[in-house]
């Protein structure tokens, strides 16, 4: 009896460490919209339809981001989705197909005739978080949503092996530590498994205004184990092209 017990505990403390260890995946769906009409669209199904059945399936913490800067040519709407692993991304369809209060609160855009399109184009990525940082973090902010940043960056590498180099410089090189140290509030640091830009790395940093970013990236510069880092010849030259987009969240998102 002691025996089985001894095997049941250890079966289980077994079974939590592999859960511990598991990182999420992460989809970041960008809409690309030519009116402000199909923004209107979207925004409405989103925070009605999309938002309300994603909490039904289990992922309570979904975010809705908008660029700061307008560009009129390319209005753009950033959905970022975290999931427990692999089968539960796979199922969210099947989930949502058979959600008969999303499908009566997004009848306007799931049914959209081919001449009243909603949106001009859909993109959607996938990572993976990074072993050092496997969750989503819900940023602590004390500054309305109206005056948040946020700071989606992307870090393209020449290779293959130069963007294991780079993630490896975030985890093993601790990058992430030094983030966290100076309170950059990051919501997620994930490798790209599928996306239009390959190699790829992304993270999200948060901040409550412009200000509180430049002042943090402003630390950033002038620390010394980030200058140690940055010095280090095995970290050399493995990102070819970074972009940054700051973002704002919308009064529904989660986060």
């Amino acid at each position: 009896m002691k025996f089985s017990t001894f095997l049941l505990t250890a079966l289980l403390l077994g079974c939590f460490q592999l859960m511990a260890k598991e990182r999420q995946l992460y989809q970041i769906k960008i809409y690309h919209l030519k009116t402000t009409a199909q923004e209107a669209r979207v925004d409405s199904f989103l925070q009605a339809a999309y938002l309300p059945a994603l909490h039904r399936a289990g992922i309570s913490t979904v975010g809705v981001f908008k660029p700061v800067a307008i560009d009129t040519a390319d209005i753009r709407i950033y959905v970022l989705v975290p999931f427990r692993n692999m089968e539960q991304l796979l199922q969210l369809d099947k989930k949502l197909s058979a959600d008969k209060a999303f499908h009566d609160s997004g009848r306007s855009y799931l049914d959209a005739a081919w001449n009243d399109i909603p949106y001009n184009r859909l993109e959607s990525i996938l990572l993976q978080a990074f072993p050092n940082a496997p969750v989503m973090t819900m940023p602590a902010l004390s500054a309305p949503k109206t005056e948040r940043v946020y700071e989606l960056r992307s870090y393209e590498s020449p290779t293959e092996q130069y963007h294991v180099n780079k993630v490896q410089m975030f985890n093993d090189g601790d990058e992430i530590g030094i983030f966290r140290q100076l309170g950059f509030n990051a919501v997620f640091y994930g490798a790209v498994l599928s996306g239009s830009r390959m190699p790829n790395l992304m993270y999200m940093t948060t901040f409550n205004n412009k200000a509180d970013r430049d002042a943090h990236w402003k630390s950033f510069s002038a620390d010394p184990a980030w200058k140690k880092l940055q010095a280090m010849p095995g970290y050399a030259h493995n990102v070819s092209k970074s972009e940054i987009t700051f973002l704002r969240p919308t009064d529904y998102s989660d986060i």
